[in-house]
């Protein structure tokens, strides 16, 4: 047993020496206090990359088919009313979303851009409310209260149905529409003189609109936009009809609070976010053009919840508008698709790496600081033998 010990030790590769032996000296407590500290920061970095994922990301051809794009907005228009604007959609597969009203949400702002107080009163209003004034029936020969549940109004000859009502505005003007009509002049419509659709666009001059909410289209390449007048499709042509606006510039500055396709990832940056576009008098009216190129993304958490998602860049580009058949005034968004998909992925550092790291923290440290310790005090101890002899000048 003596001998194995004995043997044990001569396997000892830190030899110890006698305290008699050893030196403290105050440059030795300096350069310890410094690698201490050192060594608390690195040692804290460490602990923060063991608890803080990082993210990796690689590129792949997008293979998904059938998918919807959502496309979320929050845009603000400064001397625009709610009731001037309409808001579409369409794509190259031919959908087409007129007048979007779907998960879209309007609020009336004042000349000051605050809400209006009344939003709540303007919306049972258009609900339906108990001052109705009578309308002529569909059949033309009598008169009806619109408050009646078993009312049907006239449609003014647009029905495609012998029994088709319109009982407000609205169904009037989508059944011109249908039909490819314009809706011109309304003073004759009494469900438009009910719901004071004239009045209305008279009454919010000078107001302002903020549109908030998402529209769902096919993920393919298309284009939404902000213009004024009712929309409908006449032959392959999409229109606005603008007669109720005659004589009436339209300024259509705008504020973007938010603009993004597809739900939000961490670390993501969209472009559009707080863009803000003011018209000057020198402008004149035109349409403002966003060029918008999707990316698709799949960013994967490190506990494996998948986010599928878009990222995208934008160009954009002022058109003015030179007589009334060179372009509509208001904003318009162009969207196109890439065919390459980004995958990001959390990645958290194991913590047998975390050990790793703080053992080779501790000795290189140590190491580094024990090499600095020893040229200083054989560099002091030099120095002063060299003065006692009288050497150094």
């Amino acid at each position: 047993m003596t001998d194995f010990i004995a043997r044990l030790r001569t396997a000892d590769v830190f030899p110890k020496l006698n305290d008699a032996f050893s030196t403290r000296t105050s440059s030795g407590g300096v350069i310890t206090l410094a690698s201490s500290i050192v060594m608390i920061l690195l040692f804290t970095a460490e602990i923060r990359l063991l608890f803080v994922p990082h993210t990796s990301n690689n590129l792949n051809v997008d293979t998904s088919r059938g998918a919807k794009l959502q496309i979320n907005l929050d845009v603000t228009f400064h001397h625009m009313g709610c009731a001037t604007i309409s808001l579409d959609a369409m794509d190259v597969s031919g959908d087409n979303h007129l007048d979007v009203i779907t998960n879209i949400f309007r609020r009336r702002l004042g000349p000051d851009g605050k809400p209006k107080i009344d939003d709540v009163a303007e919306k049972e209003t258009k609900l339906g409310g108990s001052n109705l004034v009578v309308i002529p029936s569909a059949n033309g020969s009598d008169i009806l209260n619109i408050s009646h549940p078993d009312a049907c109004g006239s449609c003014y000859g647009a029905e495609e149905k012998q029994d088709e009502c319109c009982n407000t505005c609205n169904d009037v003007r989508e059944a011109y529409r249908r039909r490819g009509w314009a809706f011109g002049n309304i003073d004759h419509v009494a469900q438009c003189k009910n719901e004071r659709a004239t009045e209305k666009i008279s009454e919010q001059k000078g107001e302002g609109c903020n549109i908030y909410g998402h529209l769902e289209v096919n993920k393919v390449a298309g284009n939404f936009h902000f213009a004024p007048g009712k929309s409908f499709q006449q032959g392959n042509m999409h229109v606005h009809d603008l007669m109720p606006f005659e004589n009436m510039d339209f300024n259509v500055s705008h504020t973007i609070h938010k603009m993004s396709f597809g739900a939000d990832f961490p670390g993501v940056q969209n472009p559009m976010d707080g863009v803000a576009r003011i018209m000057r008098p020198q402008d004149g009216q035109g349409m403002y053009q966003y060029f918008v190129k999707v990316v698709p993304t799949l960013y994967r958490t490190a506990r494996g919840h998948e986010i599928d998602t878009n990222q995208f860049s934008v160009t954009e580009h002022y058109k003015k508008s030179e007589g009334a058949m060179r372009g509509l005034p208001g904003v318009f968004v162009f969207y196109d698709l890439s065919p390459i998909k980004v995958h990001f992925t959390e990645e958290r550092r194991s913590f047998l790496q975390f050990l790793t790291s703080v053992c080779a923290i501790i000795g290189g440290v140590f190491t580094v600081s024990g090499l600095i310790d020893s040229f200083v005090y054989h560099g002091q101890k030099a120095i002063k033998q060299k003065m006692e002899i009288g050497k150094l000048t």
